[in-house]
């Protein structure tokens, strides 16, 4: 059944970074291509006007996306602001008088996770919890604990149905085309599993630093940072079993299932690294330990997945900047033809970013009389990333309370247990190289399932 839609739209954090590189573009977007036409309430302590907001929208999206001359002018028709502190209660009865008549507000807490608290109860206090939606950003907590605290927080205020946890990776089309390749096509179902395949690899890997933001960076580390919600989300989706009926929280029922099968980290199965030069990058602390490279081993516990070996890894300051998944088959039982075939000869790869591809690498025989071969790949389809953005989609998806894309409690809980066991891990990272593909360490735990597939850069079509 439809949920109704929200009637206003409040981002707290107005004046902040991420409303600047993501939220007024997704609110652009949302004018232009879905027609929202409900109030739009920034919230901030930066002793600004709505004059000095409008301005800032209008910056951000000529920096961020491009300015739509029509959109943006419904935009800022739509555009209140109030100016206040998170803990001054006449805030809230600010926005109150600004919400009107509307019933069904979505506020987007685009603020540091320690506000959250002092925000959601200063809502509740004005009403605002009964029918209204709750968007938060990542991290959800710091910790598996911190983030069960988080969803006590949360959940007093909030039921949990109406309460939307943002990973943007989720949103990306790309990681949506994984669980639409698999399902939508009858082919791969039967050999997705341990009896054909022999191990799996996801790369992500970017070649900058953490540039300016080594204080946020030093206090957080590359498992935080995108291990432990991006990467297990697009394991998840690359291993889930089919969705089953058509309740609508069918594919995060799943995804939380196989999550809850991961074995928790083994530190012997972990390798972190920090790039060289990183203690120098201002924020950071000195002798810093955390790491910018991380990369694992980790298996399922399930009969479709028992005893493959799962092998990801990302990090900082590599060689290039892409997101790729190497699904490696197991060879024949025999080899007919006396040859020495290379381990990855048969796989399918799949490319998130920053382009699409989706290939099966194959071996064919070569011209002539001998039975001798070659290894190629068949690229099943190249795509250019022209789509929606992620915060956009995300956005629009939260007003119409649907909430496929979004975490849930029980799902980020269960990416908290796998890497809890690491966590602490106090020991110096290995150094490694700027531009090298990490630490020579990492070669060894991936062992004979090895060598690691090293995304190559893209190459502009023409």
């Amino acid at each position: 059944m439809p949920r109704p839609i929200s009637d206003a739209i409040v981002f707290f954090g107005a004046t902040g970074d991420l409303a600047y590189k993501q939220i007024f573009p997704a609110l652009q977007g949302l004018v232009r291509d879905e027609g929202l036409d409900v109030p739009i309430i920034g919230v901030a302590k930066a002793g600004w006007s709505l004059a000095q907001l409008k301005e800032r929208a209008k910056d951000s999206l000529s920096s961020h996306g491009g300015l739509d001359t029509k959109a943006f002018a419904k935009l800022t028709s739509l555009l209140r602001y109030v100016d206040g502190d998170y803990n001054d209660p006449s805030t809230y009865v600010t926005l109150h008088q600004e919400l009107k008549d509307a019933r069904r507000p979505l506020h987007y807490l685009a603020i540091p996770p320690s506000l959250f608290a002092t925000v959601v109860e200063g809502l509740a206090n004005q009403g605002a919890g009964t029918d209204a939606r709750l968007v938060v950003e990542k991290p959800f907590g710091h910790n598996r604990e911190s983030a069960r605290q988080l969803d006590r927080i949360l959940n007093r205020f909030f039921p949990e149905e109406d309460i939307f946890r943002i990973d943007h990776y989720l949103g990306k089309e790309p990681v949506q085309n994984i669980l639409y390749t698999r399902f939508a096509n009858s082919m791969f179902e039967p050999v997705w599993n341990r009896i054909y395949i022999n191990s799996i690899q996801i790369t992500m890997a970017e070649s900058f630093g953490v540039q300016d933001r080594g204080k946020f960076y030093d206090e957080t580390g590359a498992i935080r940072d995108v291990f432990q919600n991006h990467l297990l989300q697009v394991l998840a989706n690359l291993t889930m079993d089919p969705p089953t009926g058509e309740e609508s929280d069918a594919a995060r029922d799943q995804k939380a299932d196989l999550l809850k099968a991961l074995r928790p980290l083994d530190a012997a199965h972990v390798v972190r690294g920090q790039y060289a030069g990183y203690r120098s990058v201002p924020g950071v602390r000195a002798g810093s330990t955390v790491e910018t490279f991380v990369a694992t081993k980790l298996f399922i516990d399930s009969w479709r997945w028992a005893g493959v070996p799962i092998y990801i890894r990302a990090g900082k300051a590599l060689p290039v900047t892409t997101a790729e998944i190497m699904v490696d088959f197991k060879r024949p039982p025999r080899e007919s033809f006396a040859e020495i075939i290379p381990p990855a000869s048969g796989h399918m790869r799949l490319r998130i970013s920053p382009d699409v591809t989706i290939a099966l690498g194959l071996r064919v025989k070569r011209p002539g009389e001998g039975m001798r071969g070659e290894d190629v790949e068949l690229i099943l389809t190249e795509q250019a990333t022209a789509f929606i953005p992620p915060y956009q989609r995300l956005l629009g998806d939260a007003m119409h309370g649907i909430g496929d894309l979004f975490g849930r409690q029980d799902i980020v809980d269960a990416q908290w247990r796998v890497v809890e066991p690491v966590l602490n891990d106090a020991a110096p990272p290995i150094i490694y190289e700027q531009g090298s593909w990490g630490p020579t360490e990492a070669n060894e735990l991936i062992g004979s399932d090895g060598p690691w597939h090293n995304p190559k850069p893209t190459v502009p079509r023409p």
